[in-house]
């Protein structure tokens, strides 16, 4: 009988734990169950906030569902699209500090690639011309080449290329700028040094040709006819039919044109002087 006991204690003692086990068990899947649908709520919720455009609500939305489950599936979707909120309306240096924090937190995560899309194009909208500070300009060269690189066959390579055409032209364009300049205040050799840079640098640009042409003048007008004659050849060769191989033809000619009349002075000159001797004599 005693046996008889212990053995039916004994199985009543495994059907508790058992009992209890799954009790448990199914407590932690409806607790988990709740917290993520709790996610998804609050997820929704900056959702609709974005769609009626008050970004502020939004962006306080996805940092809770991103802070109340930071395992979920959600939480980096949630981050990058505070991220979008700010952008949307224009807050690039807050879209910049969520996505700088997204990279780092989620560095390997499979939205990478848009991150630094949305990185790039934050600092490229912020770019005015080629007068003004150049950070946004190299900050968003700087992304679009790390797209280019590392995501070459992504949606976003393409356009990141196309951007990096123009960003090329903004800064050939500052240079240029920066070269007038100092032509305009006759600091010679600080303007061949930016026109120079825009042919090393930005040869593909739609400025070479006039940095070609300011050269040819700059050398020119120092004194440097050699130079400014090597510099008309390689205009004159890859560009023969543009307006700036004209004005460069134009700068030797203006030259011709003055010497020539020197030369006529100097004879006009020769010969009232050749008169008067000869009238001495007659």
């Amino acid at each position: 009988m005693k046996l008889f006991k212990k053995l039916v204690i004994f199985f009543v003692y495994v059907l508790i734990l058992s009992s209890c086990s799954k009790e448990i068990k199914k407590e932690s899947i409806i607790k988990e169950k709740s917290l993520d649908l709790q996610v998804l709520e609050v997820y929704k919720e900056g959702m609709e906030s974005l769609e009626q455009g008050d970004i502020f609500f939004a962006t306080k939305k996805f940092n809770e569902a991103e802070v109340l489950f930071p395992q979920s599936e959600w939480a980096p979707k949630a981050a990058l699209m505070a991220a979008y909120a700010y952008y949307s309306q224009d807050y690039y240096g807050d879209s910049i500090a969520e996505l700088e924090r997204f990279l780092k937190v989620y560095p390997r995560h499979k939205n990478k690639d848009y991150a630094y899309y949305l990185l790039a194009i934050s600092y490229y909208e912020q770019i005015v011309d080629e007068t003004k500070d150049l950070e946004s300009i190299l900050q968003a060269r700087n992304y679009f080449n790390i797209i280019v690189r590392d995501f070459p066959n992504t949606e976003y390579a393409m356009d990141a290329e196309f951007k990096l055409d123009l960003i090329e032209d903004i800064l050939a364009a500052k240079e240029m700028y920066i070269g007038r300049y100092y032509v305009q205040k006759k600091k010679w050799i600080p303007a061949i040094n930016r026109f120079r840079a825009i042919i090393d640098d930005y040869e593909t640009t739609i400025y070479t040709e006039e940095a070609l042409h300011r050269l040819v003048e700059v050398y020119y007008i120092i004194g440097l006819e050699e130079e400014a004659k090597k510099y008309a050849k390689i205009l004159g060769y890859n560009y023969q039919s543009s307006q700036w191989y004209e004005k460069s033809y134009g700068v030797f000619n203006e030259m011709y044109e003055k010497n020539k009349k020197e030369i006529e002075k100097k004879n006009k000159k020769s010969r009232s002087i050749l008169k008067k001797i000869k009238s001495l004599f007659g």
